[in-house]
């Protein structure tokens, strides 16, 4: 009998190739999702729905749980109620999925919990893995309290995985379809000094990272999803034209960025050059590695 899996966030830019490889392999899905039942089928292929953890009190249980919920980081300006409802959107939903958890005939054997490498904070340029210190700010305070969150669900001999994942670059979404626009009309250029790191990764290789994380049964604790080969602003912008054919001349000032974008700037004007560490100890192997065959991919996929 296949297995059961709870997916949060199956409907975002994630979520959407990742139901299919899941549902491919074999599970039987059920996406938390307030959008229609159609809605959600149409994204993501055939599943069940729920549009309320609520609903899911005192079920008899799923053998897996994948949570990617979680309101865009970029979507807006940092105002003090963005960032609760940032907040809320991910450690608020996360707490209540392990009340209601707790509530099951039978916990799952396996949590996979979205996190981000904003864990670590501005690094500058040292390398970052899993055991490098964080830099305290609001990234880390959301990633921490987020992986804090699911990691309540150790003491109910759950395995937990936690997914530090990069800048997903895939096509028609994510951080891409922004950014390709401006450089297709000769309009792109670094972002400040463009020094600051990167840590990119394929969509097709976050999918398969998570999917990993949900089949070894060995897999635990936090992973840097991201590229083995992160590079900085100035290096991605350059391989960017290059792939569209495209000059890449006019650079945004920090200042700019910083009158335009207040605190929500740090995301374009720091980094980390993280390194996916655990993931490559422990055996997990890309499929984009390397930035100009992923970003070729991609536009050939019609970004």
């Amino acid at each position: 009998m296949p297995q059961r899996i709870l997916l949060t966030g199956g409907t975002g830019f994630i979520g959407q190739e990742l139901c299919p490889v899941l549902i491919n392999r074999g599970y039987e899905l059920t996406v938390l999702s307030r959008q229609p039942a159609s809605t959600v089928m149409s994204l993501c292929g055939p599943v069940e729905t729920t549009r309320d953890l609520s609903q899911l009190r005192s079920h008899p249980g799923f053998d897996a749980i994948i949570n990617l919920a979680g309101e865009g980081i970029a979507d807006q300006r940092w105002s003090n109620a963005r960032k609760k409802a940032l907040r809320d959107s991910r450690i608020g939903l996360t707490q209540t999925l392990v009340e209601v958890v707790r509530s099951w005939e039978a916990p799952p054997q396996v949590l996979v919990s979205g996190s981000a490498v904003g864990y670590y904070g501005d690094q500058g340029d040292m390398d970052v893995t899993e055991t490098t210190a964080p830099h305290d700010e609001f990234t880390h305070q959301l990633c921490r309290d987020w992986e804090n969150a699911a990691l309540a669900l150790t003491a109910d001999n759950v395995r937990v995985c936690l997914s530090r994942t990069g800048i997903v670059a895939g096509p028609d979404g994510g951080f891409l379809k922004r950014m390709s626009l401006p450089f297709k009309l000769g309009l792109g250029g670094r972002l400040g000094s463009g020094q600051q790191y990167m840590p990119w990764i394929h969509r097709t290789d976050v999918v398969g990272a998570l999917t990993w994380m949900l089949e070894n049964a060995d897999a635990n604790g936090p992973y840097n999803v991201v590229s083995p080969n992160p590079v900085s602003n100035s290096e991605f912008t350059r391989c960017l034209g290059d792939v569209l054919h495209r000059p890449t001349l006019l650079p945004a000032p920090e200042t700019a960025l910083k009158v335009a974008l207040g605190d929500m700037s740090r995301l374009l004007l720091t980094g980390q050059k993280a390194r996916p560490e655990k993931l490559l100890q422990e055996g997990f192997t890309f499929q984009f590695p390397d930035l100009r065959t992923a970003l070729e991919d991609i536009f050939q996929k019609g970004h």
